[in-house]
Order: structure tokens, then sequence, then C-alpha cells
């Protein structure tokens, strides 16, 4: 066979083929046109693909890759063919659809409810003038307990009561604070974060007063799990550093964000307590509906504390506070074990 002959053959098989495929009205005759022009054992461009044995072997070079060039051809406008179809809805789908039936609406989650009450914790205590700060969760000892007073003897630093992390026993690990990470150093251990007057601490340290923060976060204690404890919860806490700051100041706001988080109708009221850091300390409890609720502590910032970020304890004084994020949330929606929080059960999610 001659070369312009074998590849006349070729040019006409690809035209037809072009067009047999456009004509093709389903799914079903688009497959019957396949097999009849690109069946591997009787199609039609397998017939002329047998004129390459008769060809003189000069040519078959040129007539082969002129016979890969029409395949690609016959290829492509099989897959235009497909695409055309599939865009096209089919007879059945057509006589199934109901143009008038009223829409589905798609479901649409929401945030988590603790989310929600941080969110707007931060909402209130932004308009008092606070802003809010962000620390890490794995901390070192200085910032979890010493710089907050707490000396080793303390109960709070057993290591049953916190979760300690093993450090390896060669070199130290240098990590960028500004990408969320902290300086680990082989001679001070690490743990998970007990409560988040750390992000106080490392505040105090890189600004001078006038302070006015609060942080929100999770913090790890190994607590058993009941309907008021957990292993992993969130906690807000505040700081007020100035000049003349006093437990009236201290009082005030916690009343306004109170009133402005539960209502009007809901009490506060302050026990004298014990915390290291701060002195005097309080213990603040809440009423709301029946019965008084502890909802975390308070008091005003302890000289060692302002000590140890130096600050001078003559020149400024201050208050914090650290209170329950989940005790707060189910407080409001009269959630009766906090362990609901996290069980992701949609049926008790989708409530909020």
């Amino acid at each position: 066979m001659a070369l312009d002959e074998f590849v006349a053959e070729l040019d006409q098989l690809a035209e037809a083929a072009a067009e047999s495929f456009s004509l093709a009205t389903d799914a079903s005759m688009l497959e019957e046109l396949r097999v009849k022009i690109l069946g591997a054992k009787s199609g039609q461009l397998k017939s002329v693909q047998k004129g390459l044995g008769k060809m003189d072997p000069a040519d078959k070079p040129l007539a082969g890759k002129h016979f890969n060039q029409t395949k690609q051809r016959i290829d492509e406008a099989y897959s235009f063919a497909q695409q055309r179809l599939a865009s096209v809805p089919s007879q059945q789908d057509s006589a199934c659809f109901d143009a008038t039936e009223p829409g589905r609406q798609p479901r649409i989650g929401h945030l988590h409810p603790i989310t929600q009450t941080v969110q707007e914790l931060k909402d209130i205590f932004g308009r008092l003038g606070f802003s809010v700060a962000e620390g890490p969760e794995i901390e070192d000892e200085r910032h979890n307990f010493d710089a907050l007073n707490i000396d080793p003897s303390h109960p709070a630093r057993d290591p049953l009561d916190n979760f300690y992390l093993q450090t390896a026993h060669s070199g130290a690990a240098s990590l960028d604070d500004e990408a969320k990470t902290v300086d680990c150093a082989l001679e001070s251990p690490w743990l998970l974060r007990s409560q988040t007057s750390t992000v106080q601490i490392r505040v105090m340290e890189e600004n001078p007063p006038p302070i006015r923060i609060v942080s929100l976060g999770r913090v790890y204690r190994p607590d058993t799990a009941d309907a008021t404890h957990y292993p992993m919860f969130h906690q807000i806490e505040g700081l007020l550093v100035d000049t003349n700051v006093t437990m009236a100041d201290l009082k005030t706001v916690l009343r306004i964000f109170c009133s402005s988080y539960l209502g009007e109708e809901v009490h506060v009221r302050f026990r004298p307590s014990f915390f290291p850091f701060t002195e005097p300390s309080v213990e603040v409890d809440m009423q709301w509906g029946e019965g008084w609720v502890e909802m975390g502590g308070a008091g005003m910032v302890d000289p060692n504390v302002f000590r140890a970020v130096g600050y001078d304890p003559e020149k400024v004084t201050g208050f914090a506070f650290g209170l329950g994020v989940e005790r707060l949330c189910a407080r409001r929606f009269g959630i009766t074990d906090i362990r609901e929080f996290f069980k992701n059960d949609v049926r008790f999610l989708e409530q909020f």
C-alpha cells in the first residue's frame, strides 16, 4: 500500500468518526460507535492499521506517526462527545424532575457552644476596654508556677496534678515564639499549662503598665471527668494593672460582666480565699436561679508577681480573675453536665 493512500484512508476515517460521535444522542449509542470505530478486535481503525504491514519499510515511520495522530484525533472526538452527553439530562431524568417542587433546605452547621461563649466573652470585655492576649498551651515552670508566686513545695506543682511532658536528653530545642511556640530548655520541665494566668506573665514581661487584657483558651489538669470537671477545659483570665487600682474596681468589672452575660437578675458574691498569685484573694460565686455556683477566683495581684516581671509594686497595683468558660456556658443554657460539650453529639450541639 502506498503512503498517500494510507494517509488518505486515515483522514477519511477520522472525519467520519468525529461526525458519527457528534450525532450520538445518548450514552448507549455512543458506546456502539466506539466499539465500531475503536474496537480492539474488529474496529475500523484496527482494520486500517493492518495496512501498515503491507507498506514499504522506508514509509513505515511516517505512516506509523500519522496513524498515532489519527487515533488521538478520534479519541478526542469521543471524549468531547462524552462530555456533551454528560451535560445534557436524559429523558428519564427530565421526566422525574418537577420544576415546581420546593427546594430542599441544605443542612448548615454553626459554631460550637463553647466557641460561641468565647466570642461573646471577648465582645463583653472588649466593651470594658480589655484587649485579647494569647499564649502557648505548652509552658515552662517559670511561667506556669514560679512567676505566679507558686513555690516548689506547693501542691499545685505535684506531678500527679499536672500533665508534664518528657523532653529529650541531648541538646536543646529552640522554637520561634512568633510561630506560636516557646523556647525549650532542658533545665526547665515542660507541661501543658494548668491555667491561662501564664499569658498574664508573658504580657507583663513584654509590656510596661498600664495593662488591661483578657486571655481565653484551653487548660489541662488530670481531673476525673464528671458533671463539673474535665481534664481539658477553657478558662478566661483577666488582668488590669495601673496606678491606684483597688478591690472595688475588680468587683465592679465582674459585676458588670455577670449582668451583661447572664442578665440583670444575676447576683455575685465574693468569699475570702487564698491564691499564691493574688493577695487578698476571693472566690467568685454567682446566683442565677436557684442556689450559688462557684465560677472562679480573683484578687489583687501579689507584689511578688510584679517583682517577677520587673514591675515596681510600690508604683503599680492590679487585679486578676479567672473564670471557667464551660461553667459560664452551662449556667447560661441550663446544662447540668459539661461532658456533653465534648461528646460531639449533634442532637445536643444543634440546640445552640
